[in-house]
Protein backbone atom coordinates (compact mmCIF):
# COMPACT_ATOMS: atom_id res chain seq x y z
CA UNK A 1 0.00 0.00 0.00
CA UNK A 2 1.03 3.51 -0.88
CA UNK A 3 0.22 6.01 1.58
CA UNK A 4 1.06 9.64 0.64
CA UNK A 5 0.82 12.34 3.65
CA UNK A 6 0.67 16.26 2.96
CA UNK A 7 1.79 18.82 5.06
CA UNK A 8 1.66 23.08 4.69
CA UNK A 9 5.56 22.45 5.54
CA UNK A 10 7.45 19.43 6.76
CA UNK A 11 10.37 21.64 7.85
CA UNK A 12 8.63 23.46 10.14
CA UNK A 13 8.81 23.20 14.25
CA UNK A 14 5.15 22.73 14.79
CA UNK A 15 3.05 19.99 16.81
CA UNK A 16 1.31 18.91 13.91
CA UNK A 17 4.63 18.19 11.76
CA UNK A 18 6.28 16.24 14.60
CA UNK A 19 2.52 13.60 14.96
CA UNK A 20 2.78 13.26 11.06
CA UNK A 21 6.47 12.62 10.21
CA UNK A 22 5.89 9.87 13.83
CA UNK A 23 2.93 9.03 11.87
CA UNK A 24 4.88 8.10 8.72
CA UNK A 25 8.10 6.81 10.23
CA UNK A 26 5.76 3.90 11.59
CA UNK A 27 4.06 3.40 8.22
CA UNK A 28 7.12 2.97 6.20
CA UNK A 29 8.03 -0.51 8.29
CA UNK A 30 4.82 -1.95 6.37
CA UNK A 31 4.32 0.34 3.26
CA UNK A 32 5.31 2.55 0.56
CA UNK A 33 5.36 6.41 2.02
CA UNK A 34 6.00 9.55 1.01
CA UNK A 35 5.94 12.97 2.86
CA UNK A 36 4.89 15.95 0.53
CA UNK A 37 5.67 19.25 1.69
CA UNK A 38 3.79 22.08 -0.01
CA UNK A 39 6.72 24.33 0.62
CA UNK A 40 10.32 23.76 1.24
CA UNK A 41 12.57 26.18 3.05
CA UNK A 42 15.35 23.77 4.56
CA UNK A 43 17.89 21.37 4.04
CA UNK A 44 16.30 19.14 6.43
CA UNK A 45 13.24 18.90 8.47
CA UNK A 46 13.21 20.21 11.89
CA UNK A 47 12.25 16.84 13.25
CA UNK A 48 13.68 13.35 12.48
CA UNK A 49 12.48 10.80 9.77
CA UNK A 50 12.85 7.48 9.52
CA UNK A 51 15.15 6.22 6.45
CA UNK A 52 12.29 4.34 4.80
CA UNK A 53 9.73 7.77 4.09
CA UNK A 54 10.56 9.76 0.83
CA UNK A 55 10.36 13.32 1.20
CA UNK A 56 9.16 15.20 -1.55
CA UNK A 57 8.15 19.00 -2.11
CA UNK A 58 5.46 21.15 -4.26
CA UNK A 59 7.31 24.48 -4.15
CA UNK A 60 10.91 24.43 -3.35
CA UNK A 61 11.10 27.81 -1.31
CA UNK A 62 14.82 27.75 -0.82
CA UNK A 63 17.38 30.60 -1.07
CA UNK A 64 18.90 30.58 -4.84
CA UNK A 65 16.17 28.29 -6.55
CA UNK A 66 15.19 28.89 -9.55
CA UNK A 67 10.87 28.76 -10.76
CA UNK A 68 9.37 28.90 -13.97
CA UNK A 69 6.43 30.68 -12.57
CA UNK A 70 6.63 33.72 -10.40
CA UNK A 71 6.78 33.78 -6.33
CA UNK A 72 3.37 33.98 -4.42
CA UNK A 73 0.35 32.26 -3.61
CA UNK A 74 -0.99 31.41 -7.81
CA UNK A 75 2.63 29.58 -8.17
CA UNK A 76 1.71 27.63 -5.30
CA UNK A 77 -1.96 26.64 -5.99
CA UNK A 78 -1.05 26.01 -9.16
CA UNK A 79 1.94 23.28 -8.56
CA UNK A 80 -0.65 22.02 -5.61
CA UNK A 81 -3.47 21.57 -8.37
CA UNK A 82 -0.96 19.81 -10.75
CA UNK A 83 0.50 17.52 -7.99
CA UNK A 84 -2.71 16.55 -6.98
CA UNK A 85 -4.12 15.84 -10.15
CA UNK A 86 -0.85 13.75 -10.83
CA UNK A 87 -0.91 12.12 -7.82
CA UNK A 88 -0.48 8.48 -7.69
CA UNK A 89 -1.57 6.61 -4.48
CA UNK A 90 -3.79 4.51 -2.73
CA UNK A 91 -4.03 6.63 0.71
CA UNK A 92 -3.67 10.74 0.87
CA UNK A 93 -3.73 11.93 4.09
CA UNK A 94 -4.15 15.80 4.07
CA UNK A 95 -3.12 17.76 7.39
CA UNK A 96 -4.75 21.00 7.15
CA UNK A 97 -8.81 22.16 6.00
CA UNK A 98 -7.28 23.70 3.08
CA UNK A 99 -5.21 21.42 1.75
CA UNK A 100 -8.32 18.91 2.52
CA UNK A 101 -10.71 20.89 0.41
CA UNK A 102 -8.14 21.18 -2.49
CA UNK A 103 -7.47 16.99 -2.39
CA UNK A 104 -11.59 16.51 -2.66
CA UNK A 105 -11.48 18.77 -5.81
CA UNK A 106 -8.05 17.50 -7.52
CA UNK A 107 -7.18 14.27 -6.17
CA UNK A 108 -8.26 11.00 -8.53
CA UNK A 109 -11.65 9.36 -7.30
CA UNK A 110 -9.89 5.95 -6.78
CA UNK A 111 -7.57 7.54 -3.88
CA UNK A 112 -9.04 6.91 -0.38
CA UNK A 113 -8.79 10.70 0.95
CA UNK A 114 -8.75 11.05 4.99
CA UNK A 115 -8.47 14.33 6.48
CA UNK A 116 -6.52 14.69 9.52
CA UNK A 117 -7.80 17.41 11.70
CA UNK A 118 -6.60 19.04 15.18
CA UNK A 119 -8.05 22.12 15.23
CA UNK A 120 -11.63 23.81 13.91
CA UNK A 121 -11.37 25.14 10.65
CA UNK A 122 -11.98 28.88 10.26
CA UNK A 123 -13.89 28.77 7.29
CA UNK A 124 -16.06 26.17 7.59
CA UNK A 125 -18.25 27.21 4.24
CA UNK A 126 -15.81 25.22 1.80
CA UNK A 127 -15.12 22.22 4.30
CA UNK A 128 -19.33 21.61 4.69
CA UNK A 129 -19.50 21.66 0.95
CA UNK A 130 -16.49 19.93 -0.44
CA UNK A 131 -15.94 17.25 2.59
CA UNK A 132 -18.76 14.69 1.56
CA UNK A 133 -16.04 13.95 -1.05
CA UNK A 134 -13.48 12.51 1.41
CA UNK A 135 -14.04 8.97 2.78
CA UNK A 136 -13.00 9.75 6.15
CA UNK A 137 -11.90 12.50 8.89
CA UNK A 138 -9.66 11.69 11.83
CA UNK A 139 -9.34 13.78 14.96
CA UNK A 140 -6.50 13.11 17.67
CA UNK A 141 -9.02 13.44 20.48
CA UNK A 142 -12.51 12.39 21.26
CA UNK A 143 -13.70 16.33 22.09
CA UNK A 144 -12.70 17.36 18.50
CA UNK A 145 -14.05 14.43 17.02
CA UNK A 146 -17.81 15.00 18.59
CA UNK A 147 -16.63 18.74 16.88
CA UNK A 148 -16.36 17.21 14.05
CA UNK A 149 -19.58 15.09 13.77
CA UNK A 150 -21.56 18.38 14.13
CA UNK A 151 -20.22 20.37 11.90
CA UNK A 152 -20.17 17.85 9.11
CA UNK A 153 -23.64 16.79 9.95
CA UNK A 154 -25.55 16.54 6.32
CA UNK A 155 -28.91 16.20 5.95
CA UNK A 156 -29.38 12.49 5.49
CA UNK A 157 -26.34 11.20 5.76
CA UNK A 158 -23.80 11.19 3.24
CA UNK A 159 -20.45 12.84 4.99
CA UNK A 160 -17.76 11.16 5.68
CA UNK A 161 -16.95 9.06 8.82
CA UNK A 162 -15.33 11.17 11.47
CA UNK A 163 -12.70 8.98 13.66
CA UNK A 164 -10.86 9.29 16.72
CA UNK A 165 -7.13 8.37 16.85
CA UNK A 166 -4.53 9.32 19.09
CA UNK A 167 -0.92 11.16 17.46
CA UNK A 168 2.02 8.97 17.76
CA UNK A 169 4.99 9.78 19.92
CA UNK A 170 8.35 8.76 18.04
CA UNK A 171 9.51 5.08 18.91
CA UNK A 172 11.10 3.93 21.54
CA UNK A 173 12.84 3.77 23.49
CA UNK A 174 12.45 7.06 25.10
CA UNK A 175 14.70 9.07 27.56
CA UNK A 176 13.51 8.69 30.98
CA UNK A 177 13.45 11.06 33.29
CA UNK A 178 15.17 10.31 36.75
CA UNK A 179 13.33 12.67 38.65
CA UNK A 180 15.87 14.55 41.22
CA UNK A 181 16.55 17.35 38.90
CA UNK A 182 14.98 20.62 40.06
CA UNK A 183 13.92 21.29 37.23
CA UNK A 184 10.31 23.00 35.61
CA UNK A 185 10.54 22.76 31.97
CA UNK A 186 8.26 24.13 29.50
CA UNK A 187 8.45 24.06 25.37
CA UNK A 188 6.73 25.30 22.07
CA UNK A 189 6.39 28.08 19.72
CA UNK A 190 6.54 31.62 21.93
CA UNK A 191 3.11 33.22 20.65
CA UNK A 192 0.30 34.86 22.69
CA UNK A 193 -2.04 31.79 22.62
CA UNK A 194 0.59 29.38 24.68
CA UNK A 195 0.61 32.26 27.39
CA UNK A 196 4.49 31.44 28.99
CA UNK A 197 4.10 34.73 30.02
CA UNK A 198 1.50 33.58 33.10
CA UNK A 199 4.23 30.61 33.52
CA UNK A 200 7.10 33.24 34.29
CA UNK A 201 4.77 34.85 36.21
CA UNK A 202 3.80 32.03 38.61
CA UNK A 203 7.18 31.15 38.66
CA UNK A 204 8.47 34.20 40.11
CA UNK A 205 6.02 32.73 43.42
CA UNK A 206 7.83 29.44 43.33
CA UNK A 207 11.41 31.43 43.03
CA UNK A 208 10.29 33.11 45.57
CA UNK A 209 9.45 30.34 47.93
CA UNK A 210 11.44 27.57 46.38
CA UNK A 211 14.92 29.34 45.27
CA UNK A 212 16.93 26.13 44.13
CA UNK A 213 14.24 25.34 41.36
CA UNK A 214 15.04 26.63 38.01
CA UNK A 215 12.12 26.90 34.91
CA UNK A 216 13.65 26.30 31.53
CA UNK A 217 11.88 27.17 28.38
CA UNK A 218 12.80 25.66 24.85
CA UNK A 219 11.59 26.51 21.69
CA UNK A 220 10.83 30.48 20.07
CA UNK A 221 9.24 33.12 18.45
CA UNK A 222 7.68 36.32 17.66
CA UNK A 223 7.04 36.73 22.15
CA UNK A 224 10.99 36.05 23.23
CA UNK A 225 11.64 39.92 23.51
CA UNK A 226 8.70 40.75 25.56
CA UNK A 227 9.27 37.40 27.39
CA UNK A 228 12.51 38.03 28.21
CA UNK A 229 12.08 41.73 29.00
CA UNK A 230 9.77 40.21 31.76
CA UNK A 231 12.12 37.85 33.01
CA UNK A 232 14.22 40.98 33.59
CA UNK A 233 11.19 43.34 35.12
CA UNK A 234 10.66 40.25 37.63
CA UNK A 235 14.16 40.08 38.72
CA UNK A 236 14.14 36.29 37.49
CA UNK A 237 17.17 36.19 35.94
CA UNK A 238 18.79 33.74 37.82
CA UNK A 239 15.55 30.96 37.44
CA UNK A 240 14.44 31.44 34.21
CA UNK A 241 16.30 30.03 31.37
CA UNK A 242 15.62 30.92 27.95
CA UNK A 243 17.10 27.58 26.46
CA UNK A 244 16.28 28.27 22.78
CA UNK A 245 15.21 25.90 20.05
CA UNK A 246 15.90 22.00 19.91
CA UNK A 247 14.92 18.77 17.61
CA UNK A 248 15.09 16.65 21.03
CA UNK A 249 12.92 18.40 23.60
CA UNK A 250 11.97 14.81 24.99
CA UNK A 251 15.82 14.69 25.66
CA UNK A 252 15.73 17.76 27.28
CA UNK A 253 12.08 16.89 29.05
CA UNK A 254 14.26 14.28 30.52
CA UNK A 255 16.51 16.42 32.73
CA UNK A 256 13.09 18.13 34.18
CA UNK A 257 10.52 16.92 37.34
CA UNK A 258 7.53 18.94 36.23
CA UNK A 259 6.95 19.78 32.67
CA UNK A 260 4.63 23.29 32.95
CA UNK A 261 1.94 23.71 29.87
CA UNK A 262 0.37 27.39 30.41
CA UNK A 263 -1.27 27.62 26.93
CA UNK A 264 -4.99 29.49 26.82
CA UNK A 265 -6.59 28.04 24.05
CA UNK A 266 -6.55 25.05 22.38
CA UNK A 267 -3.30 22.48 22.06
CA UNK A 268 -2.27 20.35 20.05
CA UNK A 269 -1.07 18.47 23.22
CA UNK A 270 2.46 16.99 21.62
CA UNK A 271 4.57 18.48 24.32
CA UNK A 272 2.51 16.94 26.86
CA UNK A 273 2.73 13.69 25.16
CA UNK A 274 6.37 14.16 24.90
CA UNK A 275 7.01 15.08 29.07
CA UNK A 276 4.86 11.97 29.64
CA UNK A 277 7.09 9.28 27.71
CA UNK A 278 9.75 10.81 29.41
CA UNK A 279 8.13 10.03 32.65
CA UNK A 280 7.85 13.18 33.69
CA UNK A 281 4.17 14.96 35.41
CA UNK A 282 2.65 17.61 33.66
CA UNK A 283 0.76 20.64 35.16
CA UNK A 284 -1.33 22.50 32.90
CA UNK A 285 -4.49 24.72 32.69
CA UNK A 286 -8.15 22.59 32.35
CA UNK A 287 -9.14 25.19 30.08
CA UNK A 288 -6.79 24.67 27.33
CA UNK A 289 -8.14 22.16 24.63
CA UNK A 290 -5.03 19.44 23.86
CA UNK A 291 -4.07 19.24 27.82
CA UNK A 292 -6.95 18.45 29.44
CA UNK A 293 -7.73 15.35 26.79
CA UNK A 294 -4.37 13.57 28.50
CA UNK A 295 -3.57 15.10 31.95
CA UNK A 296 -5.84 13.00 34.68
CA UNK A 297 -4.96 15.08 37.57
CA UNK A 298 -3.90 12.55 40.68
CA UNK A 299 -2.85 9.90 37.89
CA UNK A 300 -0.08 11.12 35.48
CA UNK A 301 -0.33 15.42 36.42
CA UNK A 302 -2.64 18.28 37.22
CA UNK A 303 -5.06 20.24 35.69
CA UNK A 304 -5.21 24.06 37.15
CA UNK A 305 -8.91 25.45 36.90
CA UNK A 306 -9.08 28.75 34.92
CA UNK A 307 -9.89 31.62 37.53
CA UNK A 308 -8.95 34.90 38.24
CA UNK A 309 -5.82 34.32 39.93
CA UNK A 310 -4.63 31.54 37.76
CA UNK A 311 -1.29 32.72 38.21
CA UNK A 312 -1.48 32.12 42.06
CA UNK A 313 -3.68 28.73 41.48
CA UNK A 314 -0.50 27.94 38.83
CA UNK A 315 2.00 28.34 41.27
CA UNK A 316 0.45 26.45 44.37
CA UNK A 317 0.19 22.96 41.83
CA UNK A 318 3.61 23.27 40.95
CA UNK A 319 4.73 24.26 44.75
CA UNK A 320 2.80 20.86 46.18
CA UNK A 321 4.40 18.77 43.33
CA UNK A 322 7.84 20.54 44.19
CA UNK A 323 7.36 19.54 47.76
CA UNK A 324 5.56 15.99 47.46
CA UNK A 325 8.61 14.01 45.67
CA UNK A 326 6.63 10.60 46.50
CA UNK A 327 3.60 11.82 44.83
CA UNK A 328 5.64 12.97 41.64
CA UNK A 329 6.81 9.95 41.15
CA UNK A 330 3.52 8.17 42.10
CA UNK A 331 2.40 10.79 38.72
CA UNK A 332 5.58 9.85 36.57
CA UNK A 333 4.47 6.33 36.15
CA UNK A 334 0.70 6.95 35.26
CA UNK A 335 2.68 9.61 32.67
CA UNK A 336 4.84 6.57 31.54
CA UNK A 337 1.70 4.10 31.38
CA UNK A 338 -0.11 7.24 29.28
CA UNK A 339 2.38 7.37 26.89
CA UNK A 340 2.53 3.72 25.76
CA UNK A 341 -0.97 4.24 24.46
CA UNK A 342 0.70 6.74 21.88
CA UNK A 343 3.80 4.51 20.55
CA UNK A 344 4.37 5.38 16.95
CA UNK A 345 3.91 1.25 16.20
CA UNK A 346 0.60 1.26 17.95
CA UNK A 347 -1.21 4.54 16.63
CA UNK A 348 0.09 2.92 13.08
CA UNK A 349 -1.95 -0.25 14.02
CA UNK A 350 -5.21 2.02 14.64
CA UNK A 351 -4.64 3.94 10.94
CA UNK A 352 -4.15 0.49 8.90
CA UNK A 353 -7.29 -1.06 10.68
CA UNK A 354 -8.76 2.47 9.55
CA UNK A 355 -7.33 2.53 5.87
CA UNK A 356 -8.82 -1.46 5.83
CA UNK A 357 -12.05 -0.70 7.13
CA UNK A 358 -12.12 1.96 4.13
CA UNK A 359 -11.06 -0.28 1.52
Amino acid sequence: MKVSLVLTSAYAMRGDVRATLNLATALAERHEVEVISIRRQKEKPFFPVGPKVVMRSVVDARPGVRHLLPRGQVRTEVALWRMLRNLRCDVLITTRPGLSVQAARHAPRETIKIAREWGRPSVPGPVQRLYPRLQAVVTATESAQEDWVRLLDVPGGGGPVVHSVLDALPRGPWPRSRMDNRIVAAGGRWVPVKAYDRLIRAFAIVADKRPDWRLRLYGGGPEERRLRALVRELHLHNHVYFMGITPDLAGEFAKASIVANPSRGEDLGMTVLEAMGCGVPVVAFDGARGPREFVATGYNGVLVPESESDQQLFAGALLALIDDERRRRSLAAGALDTAVRHSADEVAEQWEKLIDGLR
